[in-house]
């Protein structure tokens, strides 16, 4: 190097020498040169020592090859020449959550990262995909999320792409209480090695406690793909700084203090249904229109006390807790297990701690699918006693309480520190016993005004309102499915939005079931909701639904979607949301003039361009 470059030297006003580097017989060019001495003229002693041994570093580490063996060597190629892609197959964004934390983790480890949601890949991209991480949620009884059937069809039919210069893993999102239990990212596992992709890492199936199994996968995954921090890298101050300051999240939730409770039935309803307003000041928390908030709900005591009573079971017996100290049995079963709702894996683990002959015929006959509905843990404690295992063994084999999302019903920008629900209260009879909803009931109940809710915001992308103020929408809900859509006439109130807006609202009785009803009418006078078409099914002999009114207006709705509207499906899905899907299909075969086919892929089109978006449960 030295007989390569000629240096000479200059003193300074500080009696220094400076080193001049000239480009003769030097690797540098005169530009390069020129520029090296420019910056030299500038640098301190101290920077100059630095950046000498950053270079000697950087040289050092140009020929030194990774130990055979080891995590860097098998990761440092791929990591540096291999995109990741992680694709979300989410319904209502906890795969996008946990893209968006993994794609800011693996960009400051140096890869680089792309998130896709499955509904905006190209056909011509899968060839240049490289390392893909697929967080695949199931929907329904098995089906794929919205934003996951085009492609879940793709893969399996005729036009799949060959897949095998990709390497893949799949997280898979789901809930052991329904009997296709993760069913398509397990689809999606299968077709990905089908295609020939090679697996980097096992699928791992995640029930909706899903965090610790996601981090463990995310962990083995990134054992291929992360490039390790330099040695001397200052990783120390970070850490400090994320533990100095609290974020409230689905694993740490915040105590929201309920403000305000408001029944918006009308007396002799058949219905029960709340108005809810929590206080989210000090827990720096915000939400868009569009968004659920996540409670985590507490059993009913009295529920709680008969099972343990029906087991026999000590009340104040051990059990580890969720914070990992003991606590007695019946405050662990209060706040942080699920007790009220039955699945097949549940069933085969209370057998395998209290075997019984009856309990075993009803899983190989298959009589659980009929035996788990509307029942919860004290029927099974109850129809097959009496129980021989304790309290703290069956405690082990039931899940932690999930939480229950509930559509946003207000605007942040409308009501700061503040967030709204709107809550159906669940009460049934069923084999005998009254039941109860866990979270619906405790909120109606159990928690009022003064106390506080275990809460956390789930964002949801796929059911935003468009970027544009002036663009038509059009609003479908029944019964709480109105909750967004008054949180999107909020929000376009404070926007000044120009855009005409149009709802269609089913409920059972118009004096008593108009949820919000004020509120609507005010703003169809001031002209922020431009129509209003509402559905009382009980009002008259002939049962009159949403869908109705929507074919009653067939020409102005097809005629609003073709001047760009983007239309909105909000309430149950296994007959509203399907009634108003067929309903649309048959507006667009008839105003369109097209065949079913047809109507259904236009149907398709809008939803890949987020003109047709639903939040349905």
């Amino acid at each position: 190097m030295v007989d390569l470059i000629r240096k000479r030297h200059r003193s300074t006003e500080k009696g220094e020498h400076e080193m001049i580097l000239e480009a003769t017989n030097s690797p540098f060019t005169e530009k390069q040169a020129a520029l090296i001495n420019e910056l030299t003229a500038s640098l301190s002693t101290e920077q100059k020592q630095w950046i000498s041994g950053y270079f000697a570093a950087g040289a050092a580490a140009a020929v030194q090859p990774p130990q055979s063996g080891s995590v860097a060597a098998e990761a440092a190629e791929p990591a540096a020449t291999r995109t990741v892609t992680i694709l979300t197959a989410s319904q209502t964004g906890n795969g996008e959550a946990l893209a968006a934390e993994w794609e800011k983790t693996l960009v400051e480890q140096g890869q680089q990262v792309q998130v896709l949601d499955m509904d905006t890949i190209k056909p011509k991209q899968w060839k240049s995909l490289e390392d893909v991480l697929i967080v695949a949620s199931t929907h329904g009884e098995g089906e794929p999320p919205d934003n996951a059937l085009s492609v879940h069809k793709l893969l399996h039919s005729r036009r799949a792409p060959d897949l095998s210069h990709v390497r893949f893993s799949v997280l898979a999102l789901g809930d052991t209480s329904y009997e296709f239990f993760c069913q398509t990212g397990k689809e999606f596992d299968a077709v990905f090695e089908k295609l020939g992709a090679q697996r980097i890492a096992e699928r791992i199936d995640c029930d909706v406690d899903y965090e610790e199994p996601a981090e463990a996968w995310f962990t083995t995954v990134q054992r291929a793909l992360t490039v390790p921090k330099p040695q001397n890298a200052d990783v120390t101050g970070g850490e400090e700084e994320a533990a100095a300051s609290v974020v409230y999240s689905k694993k740490h939730p915040f105590e929201a203090e309920i403000l305000e409770r408001i029944q918006l039935n009308g007396r002799g309803s058949a219905k029960e249904t709340y108005h809810l307003e929590l206080s989210l000041e000090g827990s720096g928390l915000t939400y868009q229109p569009g968004d659920s908030l996540g409670i985590y709900p507490q059993n009913d005591p009295l529920l709680v006390d008969q099972l343990i009573q029906a087991a026999g079971w000590d009340a104040d017996a051990a059990v580890p807790s969720q914070s990992g100290a003991e606590k007695p049995l019946r405050d662990v079963l209060v706040h942080e297990l699920e007790m009220t709702k039955l699945s097949k894996p549940l069933l085969e683990k209370l057998y395998q701690i209290h075997p019984q002959d009856n309990l075993q015929a009803l899983l190989d006959e298959g009589r659980w699918k009929d035996y788990i509905e509307g029942r919860d843990l004290l029927d099974v404690v109850e129809d097959f006693g009496p129980w021989k295992a304790s309290g703290p063994e069956t405690a082990a084999v039931l899940r932690s309480m999930p939480p229950r999302l509930y559509s946003i019903a207000s605007s942040l920008e409308t009501h700061p520190d503040e967030v709204h629900l709107t809550i159906g209260a669940v009460r049934y009879e069923a084999h005998g016993r009254s039941r109860r909803g866990v979270c619906s009931i405790q909120c109606a109940e159990r928690s009022g005004p003064g106390e506080t809710l275990r809460v956390f915001v789930q964002q949801n992308p796929k059911f935003k309102l468009p970027d544009d103020p002036d663009t038509p929408v059009i609003m479908i809900g029944a019964g709480t499915g109105i909750a967004p859509y008054r949180s999107f006439i909020e929000e376009r109130e404070e926007q000044e939005a120009a855009g005409p807006t149009w709802l269609f609202f089913g409920e059972q009785h118009f004096t008593t079931d108009f949820l919000y009803q004020t509120e609507w009418q005010a703003w169809l006078q001031e002209r922020k909701l431009t129509r209003m078409d509402v559905a009382f099914s009980r009002d008259q002999k002939e049962k009159i639904y949403v869908q109705h009114r929507l074919q009653e207006r067939s020409r102005d709705v097809y005629h609003w979607l073709e001047t760009g509207a983007v239309l909105y499906i909000c309430g149950d899905e296994k007959h509203m949301a399907q009634d108003v899907h067929r309903t649309l299909r048959g507006i667009i075969e008839r105003e369109g003039g097209v065949t079913a086919e047809e109507a259904e892929e236009k149907l398709e089109e809008l939803r890949r361009e987020k003109r047709l978006q639903r939040d349905v449960y």
